[in-house]
Parts: C-alpha cells; sequence; structure tokens
C-alpha cells in the first residue's frame, strides 16, 4: 500500500518543497508526496540549490495551491508552519494531521551565504524529523 502524504506551508517556496522532495528520495515507493501553499509564491532558488547539493532533483518544482488538491484523498496532510496549520482546509475524517513546525529560511533579509545557511539547516532539521516518521509509519502504519 502506497501512503499519500500532503506537505503544506503559506508559500510552498521552501518548507513544504524541501519536505515533498526529500520524503520522495528517503521514501521510496512506500509513499507519494506532494506539496502546496496556501498562498504559492514561486520555488525559491535556495531550496532547489539545497536539495541539489545532495543530489536531490528538483529542478521541475513548481509551486502549488492547496486548492489544487482540495478533491483528493490523502493520508496525511503534515503542515510545516503554524499560518497554513491555521488555514488547514478540511479534508476527510480518516486523513492523519499532523503538524511540524519549522523556521522559514526565505524570511530572513541575509546575506546569499548566510541565507544558505539557514535553508541547509531547515534542510537537516527535515530530514531528522522525516526518516524517523518513514520508520514509524512503515512499522506501524499510523503516527503523529
Amino acid at each position: 500500500m502506497t501512503i499519500k502524504v500532503l506537505f503544506l506551508c503559506t508559500g510552498n517556496s521552501a518548507r513544504s518543497q524541501m519536505a515533498e522532495h526529500i520524503l520522495r528520495e528517503l521514501g521510496g515507493d512506500h509513499f507519494e508526496a506532494y506539496s502546496a501553499g496556501t498562498h504559492p509564491r514561486a520555488v525559491h532558488p535556495m531550496t532547489i540549490k539545497v536539495l541539489d547539493e545532495v543530489q536531490i532533483d528538483a529542478s521541475h518544482a513548481r509551486s502549488k495551491s492547496m486548492d489544487e488538491f482540495a478533491d483528493q484523498k490523502f493520508d496525511y496532510i503534515i503542515t510545516v508552519c503554524n499560518k497554513a496549520k491555521d488555514a488547514c482546509p478540511t479534508f476527510p475524517d480518516d486523513t492523519q494531521r499532523i503538524h511540524w513546525g519549522f523556521d522559514d529560511p526565505a524570511a530572513f533579509e541575509n546575506s546569499e551565504e548566510e541565507m544558505l545557511k539557514l535553508f541547509r539547516q531547515v534542510y537537516i532539521e527535515m530530514v531528522g524529523r522525516i526518516r524517523p516518521w518513514i520508520a514509524a509509519v512503515d512499522k506501524q502504519g499510523v503516527i503523529s
């Protein structure tokens, strides 16, 4: 059985994009990963750069609105920012909702080098959250 997951954040430019691509990479055929934003804006170039550094191809990533997925069924909806958690639409009752708050690396106005460090840090935090979650879901089938 494939587990279908939607990652939500505000802009779908950094955090949810990273989470989608990390889950696709680490979860293999066990997961279908998607991402969307409550107010989508272009995918941040540093999102692509950081994923490229770890050999995850996100060159075709595009920002998507959560409205694009409104009629689809997901096993899990994972919000990665507080604003998305508050704005999360109603999905079927059997959809597991999870919230993992991550800082938005695109929200900080720093030098390119400092921003890249922030994007890398969020990537590391996400891998640290997603990897054990995958193991728990594979083992139990349900986790929050």
